[in-house]
């Protein structure tokens, strides 16, 4: 049974898809596309059958990176579906304790940055209404955040 991993933000428009994206092609290069699944959603409705941002899809391509999701909204029974869900920042992981009334759940939780073997950042950060680099930015975070995560994973695996 494969493992499925939720990748969320706020308007699953710039960083959950890129995470999606980003993931789905280290699993790609690792041969493991049957054994993990990802997705993406955001806490809000606001871009619900939105492709990604042209900015952050912009960004992602340039690295290599194709994204594809379109948004949809988190819904509690995502809780069920996933092994693990993945938050950009602070707000989304709180958002979706918030959800999870009972803490059944909360061991699911994760924040993306746990991750990083490279950045130091806790969060990250919402490039929407900033410029290029911001979306750039974002586009090395994850694929640092992606990588230490696909390692975790496969490390999990053997263990």
């Amino acid at each position: 049974m494969p493992q499925k991993l939720l990748f969320v933000c706020l308007g699953n428009i710039c960083r959950s898809p890129s995470a999606e994206g980003i993931m789905n092609h280290l699993i790609a290069e690792a041969g493991l596309s049957q054994e993990i699944i990802c997705d993406s959603a955001g806490t809000s409705g606001f871009h619900i059958g939105e492709p990604a941002d042209r900015r952050m899809s912009a960004a992602a391509q340039q690295q290599g990176f194709t994204l594809t999701s379109r948004s949809r909204k988190f819904e509690v029974s995502d809780f069920e579906e996933f092994d693990l869900i993945l938050a950009m920042d602070q707000d989304n992981y709180d958002a979706m304790l918030a959800l999870d009334r009972t803490g059944r759940y909360h061991h699911k939780l994760k924040m993306i940055c746990e991750f990083c073997q490279n950045h130091s950042d806790h969060d990250v950060p919402d490039p929407y209404y900033g410029g290029p680099s911001g979306f750039t930015y974002v586009i090395d975070l994850l694929a640092d955040a992606c990588a230490g995560l696909l390692h975790y994973l496969t490390q999990e695996q053997r263990a």
